[in-house]
């Protein structure tokens, strides 16, 4: 197997069938906090915590669990249904071109988790499409696109082309948005392989998004289903 973007090759998530998320290779655990900004927009990450380190642990994903956000066994009981569904075309096959005076974005709608940093200001593609010329207004549309951890929005060089990815750490993250008073998806980062139950290997990426409520329509992958199901996994920051 080669060896992942950190050198380790025992890094994956392995999606089981009707069943949970097996994390293998000790990769960190973190909760994170969407942080809004005055509006009530999107607009930071914050890592609120560290979970244990746990060379392998598994992870609920049929929303569930009374021991979130770890699995407790009740996908066995409750009739969760896991049955994958996403689209298994790469990315670079699937995206539309967006172009700007200073900057490209590219935008792959059915990766969206809806977690919103997109939405400053005028809104991540008028700001590419109309003021990308203005270096203060770039850096802004290529920092939300960033912060779109489904990994829908790539910025790029407009001379270039090439991607302006973040060098981000291998980490999942337990996503929390007291803004929203609901429980996100698992943020999966820095290209950490993911595993079908058939044993396929999706696109490693990035920046992904795991369903963590059950209810998505792209599984494994969240397609923003927890803001209209109102998940809460009991986290006390939506409190």
């Amino acid at each position: 197997m080669a060896e992942n973007e950190e050198g380790n090759s025992s890094r994956k998530v392995i999606v089981t069938k009707d069943g949970p998320y097996i994390v293998e290779g000790g990769i960190p655990l973190t909760k994170d906090i969407i942080v809004d900004d005055e509006d009530g927009v999107p607009r930071e990450w914050e890592i609120r915590a560290r979970f244990p380190e746990q060379e392998s642990y598994q992870l609920c994903r049929c929303g569930g669990s009374s021991d979130k956000p770890y699995c407790d066994g009740s996908h066995l009981s409750n009739g969760f249904s896991g049955s994958e569904t996403a689209n298994v075309t790469g990315f670079n096959k699937r995206y539309k071109l967006y172009e700007g005076p200073g900057l490209e974005m590219k935008d792959e709608a059915g990766l969206c988790s809806a977690l919103q940093f997109c939405h400053r200001a005028e809104g991540a593609w008028r700001i590419v499409k109309n003021r990308s010329g203005d270096p203060e207004a770039r850096d802004m549309a290529i920092d939300m696109a960033q912060k779109c951890s489904s990994g829908r929005l790539v910025p790029c060089e407009k001379r270039t082309g090439k991607e302006l990815e973040p060098k981000l750490e291998q980490t999942i993250g337990v996503v929390e948005d007291p803004g929203k008073k609901v429980s996100g998806p698992l943020r999966v980062l820095g290209g950490i392989p993911v595993e079908s139950a058939n044993g396929n290997r999706y696109e490693v990426r990035n920046r992904q998004t795991l369903c963590r409520c059950g209810r998505s329509k792209n599984k494994p992958f969240c397609d923003g289903t927890h803001l209209a199901t109102r998940f809460d996994d009991g986290d006390e920051s939506l409190r």
